[in-house]
């Protein structure tokens, strides 16, 4: 991995890393479409002013805005809206472990889309990296019981990855068609946020405003590090790197923000929890293993 790569993957698995606890406390008087719009709208608009200011807004032909609008549905409005409501349902654990298989979709996807190749290393990671975060979690798995609600939360959390998943592979064929993330990021997220208002216009959702400096705070820091930055630093990744090896960050995270609880909520680490962050990070070496170079049989006469 080289030095530009290692500093990307570290900045978003640091940030995505943190953001649980802005959105954490962004719960309450406001409604989740309306955060979340409000999240994307203030990121759309720094990125903006950013590529303005700086003349680097690059122009999109009707296919790129097209596939810009397909992100910000998957990526900005779908994949948010499922999983924070899956939330409601099942434990954090939970969604983590499901969240952790885009590393796995990724790898499908990108074959299935773009014929590359699946890597064994990295199937092999994201399958001990999945298997590290059901023992990180397993005191808040177990102790779940299974009900209808449930199986509505994993499916939403599964239909969230595959959003995420989808919004992947659309950045990586923009990407091949030259356009940088930055700008494209700007358009996702400006349509995430404007699909989002049209949907909370037309349920009659209320537009309402937590002026609290947590609120307030939470509200900024998801918006320009958690997306400006996090989605940026990921989508370039997932360009530079490819889709499955950029999405190990996905099983990252949230071994970072065990660690932060750690600290912030007596989060008490187990035999079973620490064998699960060895087995993630182990994952993490196989997924960023180099192959191999296939080695070139001798000629026939150079044989003794």
């Amino acid at each position: 991995m080289t030095a530009m790569n290692l500093s990307l993957y570290l900045l978003t698995v640091l940030i995505w890393g943190t953001t649980w606890i802005a959105i954490k406390l962004q719960m309450g008087e406001v409604a989740i479409p309306v955060s979340i719009a409000y999240r994307f709208a203030l990121a759309a608009v720094v990125l903006f002013a950013i590529l303005l200011l700086s003349r680097r807004l690059q122009k999109l032909d009707g296919r790129a805005q097209a596939i810009c609008l397909a992100q910000g549905l998957c990526l900005f409005c779908v994949n948010f809206m499922c999983f924070y409501t899956a939330s409601q349902w099942i434990p954090s654990g939970l969604i983590a472990v499901v969240f952790s298989t885009a590393t796995l979709w990724n790898a499908l996807n990108a074959r299935v889309f773009f014929g590359q190749r699946i890597a064994a290393n990295v199937l092999a990671g994201g399958a001990l990296g999945l298997a590290g975060l059901a023992l990180l979690f397993w005191p808040e798995l177990a102790g779940h019981q299974a009900s209808r609600e449930t199986w509505l939360g994993l499916g939403l959390a599964l239909l969230g990855t595959l959003c995420f998943s989808a919004g992947n592979m659309l950045s990586s064929l923009q990407q091949k068609a030259g356009y940088r993330p930055l700008t494209t990021n700007a358009w996702g997220m400006f349509y995430g946020a404007s699909l989002l208002a049209l949907g909370c216009l037309a349920s009659g959702t209320p537009f309402t405003l937590d002026l609290s400096p947590r609120y307030l705070g939470s509200l900024l820091y998801l918006a320009i590090p958690g997306s400006v930055i996090g989605f940026t630093a990921y989508l370039t990744l997932v360009g530079r790197m490819g889709p499955e090896r950029a999405a190990y960050c996905t099983v990252l995270f949230p071994v970072v923000a065990l660690n932060i609880s750690a600290f912030a909520e007596g989060y008490a680490w187990t035999a079973p929890a620490l064998l699960g962050l060895v087995l993630v990070m182990a994952g993490n070496l196989l997924v960023f293993r180099k192959p191999k170079a296939p080695v070139a049989a001798a000629p026939l006469g150079s044989r003794a």
